[in-house]
């Protein structure tokens, strides 16, 4: 197992990639996002590797975006860093499989991620959610798209 400061990789015939930010529950930002990129493409490019699993910890897959770190940015600050959206996209570049093991908390952008991922296993533990509205914002990750095709429109709403 290789560990870096926000996530741990290992190489089997899978690639395995554990978001690790425990005390954040798994919130996303930059440097996790970026290394998130960087071990989905590292992956995706191994022959050995036939597919990707995507996982947090017991608490939480991902609680979704770190407030914390945008609380004193403003509109034009994010957009002008791409904060955590640069590497969206990355998720869907990749070729393999990748599935999302979910356990506790999937909100925000935890639930968007999981929505990205070509499979998703939920434990029963597992909470999705999409909760920005109590912020204010809606979902900026196509959770508004995903979730009703996943789902169904009416669970979605619900």
């Amino acid at each position: 197992m290789i560990k870096t400061e926000v996530i741990a990789t290992e190489r089997l015939s899978i690639g395995v990639i554990r978001l690790d930010r425990p005390r954040q529950l798994n919130a996303l930002n930059d440097a996790l996002m970026d290394e998130l990129g960087a071990a989905l493409l590292g992956f995706d490019a191994d022959p050995q590797v036939g597919c990707i699993i995507l996982a947090g910890s017991e608490r939480a897959f991902a609680a979704g975006a770190d407030i914390s770190a945008m609380a004193d940015a403003g509109y034009t600050e994010m957009l002008m860093k791409n904060y955590i959206s640069r590497n969206w996209e990355t998720i869907l570049q990749v070729r393999k499989p990748v599935i999302a093991a979910v356990a506790g908390y999937a909100f925000g952008g935890g639930c968007e991620l999981a929505l990205m991922c070509d499979i998703i296993i939920a434990a029963d533990s597992a909470q999705f959610a999409l909760p920005e509205i109590r912020l204010g914002v809606i979902p900026g990750a196509g959770g508004t798209q995903r979730l009703p095709r996943a789902i169904g429109k009416a669970r979605a709403m619900d």
